[in-house]
């Protein structure tokens, strides 16, 4: 097999963009015809940009190579231009092309990618879910209503969800970190407390903070949680300083969970020397794919740490999860995003049924991509995937972290119950 086509897709989830502004995805097409799918998760540069950068990976260190060689790929890439060390942008490139390449393979062998990498060690994957807004809720107001929160979170355990992630504690600002206001500190222990009286028991709780505080902030406000038993306090400093990791999780009784913006295991291999971690949060379309996201599975066994992928992104990135998350030991579970736009662009090749995901057994990532739907929503935009906020954290007034959402407007045609 030789690889000698790249083709890039932007595509933009409609309103209210629940994985982000934008997807990128890539195929790539042998020689033969076989083609497979990639996607490269968000980036420090805009999607033109980084199509670019996808493009000058692939002509130097994918085309008319073999797509069996992801090892050969990943030390050339890595090694690019005299780096040998984790660039957020070229190994997000790296990381779409590289699950393109399995999905090749695995169809050239007529076997799914966890067949390859270990075989199936586990028959189904528990899923958890980001609380969103229910349809009769005004998303201007949700991401500080514990009320509507436990709403939420109750629907979510009624579908068969085990496991909850929301992040009241503001927003993420480029100000990082910074000390929590007392305020926000208060919001989040009323979420936490209306959560678990509305579920009780039967899911856990996945608190997130998208590292915006400093290893003493972060500390107050995880003691303040300590009551409601979290599973996990998800990414509570920023990810520039991995050994203060170990500081909070010396002070803070609830597990340490990070990794959606780390790149490659080197950066988690710091988090895991040092204790400050055991959950740990790869994106495959950002830490260097699913060889990458393998080994570091491995790694994370010999300090027993357990394994959770990251999904702020489509359901090609989604379906590179799945596959990981069947053939490890240390699977802890896996982020899910249920949109109809999810499903229909994989045509339904993935479902969370009662809280848990039954891996698919087709050849390759076990999906195939609906390129037309893909093509039929370009992003036109120009801002990224996910933005900071550049007004500092309010200590006066209310803090709002709107889910990810691209816009805090309601869309023209919403309608609410009264």
């Amino acid at each position: 097999m030789r690889l000698t086509d790249l083709d890039i897709i932007v595509t933009a989830p409609p309103y209210p963009g629940w994985g982000g502004r934008y997807w990128i995805l890539v195929k790539l097409t042998t020689a033969c015809g076989l083609h497979g799918w990639g996607e490269c998760y968000a980036a420090s540069v805009g999607p033109k940009a980084m199509t670019a950068v996808i493009e000058d990976v692939f002509q130097r260190y994918f085309e008319n190579e073999n797509p069996e060689n992801v090892e050969r790929a990943f030390r050339r890439t890595y090694s690019s231009g005299f780096t040998q060390r984790p660039d957020l942008t070229v190994m997000g490139a790296f990381s779409g092309l590289e699950i393109a390449c399995w999905d090749i393979v695995g169809k050239a062998l007529n076997r799914p990618v966890h067949a390859l990498m270990g075989g199936r060690m586990n028959d189904r994957i528990r899923a958890y879910t980001y609380l969103y807004p229910l349809p009769h809720h005004r998303m201007s107001e949700f991401w500080t209503s514990p009320d509507q929160a436990a709403e939420a979170a109750l629907a979510c355990v009624d579908q068969g969800y085990t496991a909850l992630k929301f992040d009241p504690a503001g927003p993420y600002t480029m100000h990082g970190g910074h000390q929590p206001a007392l305020s926000d500190i208060a919001l989040s222990v009323a979420f936490c407390k209306s959560i678990r009286e509305a579920v009780g028991p039967r899911a856990d709780l996945l608190f997130g903070t998208h590292g915006q505080f400093t290893t003493s902030g972060a500390i107050r406000l995880g003691q303040a949680l300590e009551p409601y038993n979290p599973l996990w306090f998800e990414e509570p400093i920023p990810p520039d300083n991995l050994l203060e990791y170990a500081e909070v999780a010396r002070q803070v009784r609830v597990p340490l969970a990070t990794g959606e913006r780390l790149c490659t295991r080197s950066e988690f291999a710091t988090v895991l020397r040092s204790g400050g971690a055991k959950i740990l949060q790869p994106a495959l379309g950002r830490v260097g794919g699913l060889w990458e996201a393998r080994k570091l599975a491995a790694l994370a066994e010999s300090f027993n740490a357990e394994m959770a992928p990251h999904l702020y992104a489509g359901p090609v990135e989604w379906a590179a999860n799945i596959q990981l998350a069947t053939c490890i030991p240390n699977i802890l579970m896996a982020e899910t995003i249920e949109t109809d736009f999810h499903r229909d662009l994989i045509h339904g090749g993935i479902t969370v049924e009662n809280g848990y995901i039954t891996p698919p057994t087709a050849p390759g990532l076990g999906i195939e991509v609906n390129e037309a739907l893909a093509r039929a929503h370009p992003y036109t935009g120009d801002g990224l995937h996910l933005q900071m906020q550049d007004a500092p954290c309010n200590y006066h007034g209310a803090n709002a972290f709107q889910g990810g959402a691209p816009a805090a407007d309601e869309p023209p045609d919403a309608n609410h119950e009264s």
